[in-house]
Order: structure tokens, then sequence, then C-alpha cells
């Protein structure tokens, strides 16, 4: 069996050395994943705040579907095409500096929305958002590759990324409450919504300036040997890595162009439609079960799906990295999420349409945990800023299309059952392609 690569790196016995490492992981995620957790959960919210905001919006600014959809899509083209050159920055400027301007910069712009007066201001709007907001995610997944090695990553992904459903869940249940404050002070509800929800994020911005460390080398809180422990981890994995590689040597442009990323790209994009589907459709779906309800029962009712999705994550990415193993980690929860859109089409009764969003919702984030343990198995260290960057702007082409196509279909069935059959499509194809994937478990030891 293959020595884990800590143990290889330092003291002859294994278990006192994962004893050691154990420690200073749990010491870099006390420190790192609740307080970057925080600022994604700001960052999600300032994304997904709209679809809450569409209860009331559409009305006041006449907004169609499409129209609606299409301000979703504008903010996806700016986000995908801000991406690459964002994680670029961040590894030449580091990302203390560089994630605490975006925040500051995103929560001006999403805060700015509530001046939005028709179709084209909202699309300028949400294009200045998508703009400002791109790196955060891929800058934090590649700053977690400076702390955490691959066979602790999912886990680290899994406590970083329940922010998303997370912050659905919260956000569906303060929205529906904001909403209630329209008419206080002239503003609309959702107005008031954009502004208490996007000014949080500048301030937790400047906070970033002082809180986050480049890398453990400038980690004070991290002792001597817990930097060297942790940096020997490190270039173990990396190293390991490198070994298990097939390809031969080439240009970071060459790596990226090769076969093996536009299968990791093709297979975001599958599982990217289904998580814009739930982050911007979710409060018009659970309305469409009931038109009766009331704004905060839409939002009690929309916080559901994101419990469950919460603890499958969780649970899902301990057990992966226990029992070291990615690939079907990765494609069972695609395909729960698409029996559960196959279930909330085909159902007329709506605790069973919910229970499929829950199916939805809770399967698509925690294939999207695991996910991102997988790329850098097959990207050289030099090209993984931009490669992770590059994998996140391609699937997020879905996120860029599914608005339009939902509200499209919308529009001309006055149903969203062929979103559903859409989004369980391509989760199909996507857990399909997902089996060719070149993934290896990682490293045993931890």
């Amino acid at each position: 069996m293959t020595r884990s690569p800590i143990a290889s790196a330092t003291t002859p016995t294994v278990a006192g050395v994962d004893d050691r490492y154990q420690h200073v992981c749990k010491k870099i995620s006390k420190r790192l994943i609740g307080f970057l957790f925080a600022c994604f959960v700001l960052s999600f919210l300032d994304r997904i705040n709209i679809g809450f905001a569409g209860l009331t919006m559409m009305g006041d600014l006449g907004l169609t579907g499409t129209q609606f959809g299409l301000a979703s899509t504008f903010f996806y083209v700016a986000y995908i095409a801000c991406g690459i050159p964002s994680n670029m920055a961040l590894s030449r400027i580091g990302a203390r500096r560089w994630i605490g301007s975006l925040m500051i910069a995103w929560g001006l712009a999403s805060t700015c929305t509530l001046f939005a007066t028709d179709a084209t201001s909202l699309y300028l709007l949400r294009i200045l958002v998508g703009v400002t907001e791109a790196g955060f995610l891929p800058g934090v997944l590649l700053y977690l590759t400076f702390w955490f090695p691959s066979a602790y990553r999912a886990r680290a992904n899994a406590l970083f990324m329940i922010a998303m459903p997370f912050t659905a869940g919260f956000s569906a249940a303060l929205s529906g409450l904001i909403l209630g404050l329209d008419g206080i002070w002239g503003l609309k509800g959702w107005q008031w919504l954009f502004l208490l929800e996007g000014l949080p994020s500048v301030l937790m911005g400047c906070v970033v300036f002082g809180y986050l460390d480049d890398r453990p080398q400038q980690a004070k809180w991290l002792d001597g040997e817990e930097q060297a422990l942790l940096q020997r981890a490190l270039q173990a994995d990396r190293a390991a890595c490198t070994a298990t590689a097939t390809q031969p040597a080439r240009s970071v442009w060459r790596e990226l162009a090769s076969p093996r990323i536009l299968l990791f790209c093709l297979v975001y994009f599958c599982l990217v439609n289904t998580l814009a589907m739930i982050a911007v459709w979710t409060p018009l779906i659970v309305k469409s079960f009931n038109s009766a309800s009331s704004n905060q029962a839409i939002g009690f009712l929309a916080a559901i799906p994101q419990i469950c999705t919460i603890v499958l994550m969780i649970v899902w990415g301990l057990h992966s990295d226990r029992t070291r193993e990615r690939r079907w980690h990765l494609v069972l929860p695609m395909l729960m999420a698409a029996a559960g859109w196959v279930l909330t089409a085909l159902s007329s009764y709506p605790a069973v349409q919910l229970l499929g969003v829950c199916m939805a919702a809770s399967g698509s984030y925690s294939a999207m945990s695991i996910f991102w343990t997988t790329p850098d198995q097959v990207l050289s260290f030099s090209a993984r800023a931009v490669g992770i960057a590059v994998i996140n702007a391609m699937g997020n082409i879905g996120s860029a299309v599914n608005p339009l196509v939902v509200g499209w279909l919308k529009d001309l069935t006055s149903s969203f059952s062929a979103g559903f059959a859409y989004a369980a499509l391509l989760l199909v194809l996507g857990a399909l392609l997902a089996l060719r994937l070149p993934i290896a478990p990682p490293e045993p030891g931890r």
C-alpha cells in the first residue's frame, strides 16, 4: 500500500505523524474555514437574493420570465469572463488583498441593484455584480489547496461549501421577512433586500485585510514546527500528484486545452445547471406549488431543501475522505439529484414535489463538494490557479444558460416541468461523463 505523503515526508512513526497532522489541520480549519464560510455566505447571498427579489420585482419593473432569467444570464456571462483573470491576479497579489477588494466591490455593486428601474438597468447592475464576484469561489478553492492536502480536502470543501445551502435556507427565511418592509422610507421590499444584504459584504471585505494570511509560512498563529510539518505534507502531496500524472511536461495553456480538462469542464457544466436552477428559481418553484402562499411562507418552505443539503454535504464529504473514494461519491449524488427533478416534474402533490427539490438540492451540492477535490489531480502546480478558474468558468456557462432556458420554457409552457426535465437530463449526462474522469483515490493516512 502507498504510504501517506506526510508519513513519507516526516518522522518514521506514521501514527504519531498523523496525530500531529490532524492537530494542525484542525487548527487550520478553526482559523480559516469558519471565516471563509462567513465570506461565502455573503457572496452567495448577494448572488441569489435576486431570486427572492423577483417575487415582487418582476411586477414592479414589468419584467417577463424571460427578461428576469436574462438578468441572471448576464450576471453569469460576466462571472465567466472575469473568473480566469481574477484567479491569475490572486496568485500574484495574494488572497488577503484580492479577496478583501472583491468583497468590497461586489457588496457595493449588489447594494446598487436597488436603483434598477427597468430590464436594461437591471442587466447592467447584474453584470457589475458578476464582474466583481467572479474571482471569489475559484480563488478560495485555489487558496484551500495552499493549506489542505488532497486527502483532507473533501471535508474542508464540504465545510466551506455548505455556505451555499446554508445561505439559500437562511436567505429564504430572511428575504421573505425583508420583503415585508415594503413601503418603509419609500423603498420597495426588494429594494430593502439589496440594501440590507449587500452592505455586510463591504464590511467583511475590510475585515479580510487584517485576518487572512496568504500562505502557511506567513501564519503567526502556527508555530515553526506546525508550519514545517504542513509545508512538508503539501510538498509531498504535490509530488504524489506529479508522480501519478500521465501527461508529459507541457506549457500551461496546452495543458489546459487537453481532453481531460475539457471533460472536467463538461461534467461541471452539467452539474452547475442544477445549482443555478436551485439558486435562482427555488422561491418561484415553491410558489408554483401553491400560488396562494405568502412570501413569508414561501421563504420558510424554500429553506427545507437547504437544511437537507447541509446534512448530506457534511456526511458525504466525511465519508468520501474516510473511504478514500471520489468517483462514486460524485456520480451517485448527481443521479439522486436527477431523480429529484423527475419526481418534482411528474408529481402533482406539493409535499412530493418539495421532496424532489430536496433530493435535487442535496444531491447536486454534495456532488459539487466532491468534484472540487479532483481537478488538481490532473493539473500541474503551475497550471492550478488558471486551471481551477477555467473549469469553474466553463462549467458556469451552465449558470448563464439555465436561467434563460428555464425562463423561456416557463413562458412557453406556463410550468416549470420542462425545466425540471432539462436539468435532470443534464445531470444524467454529467454522471455518465464523470465515470470517465481520471480520478485517483487520495493518499491514505489521514
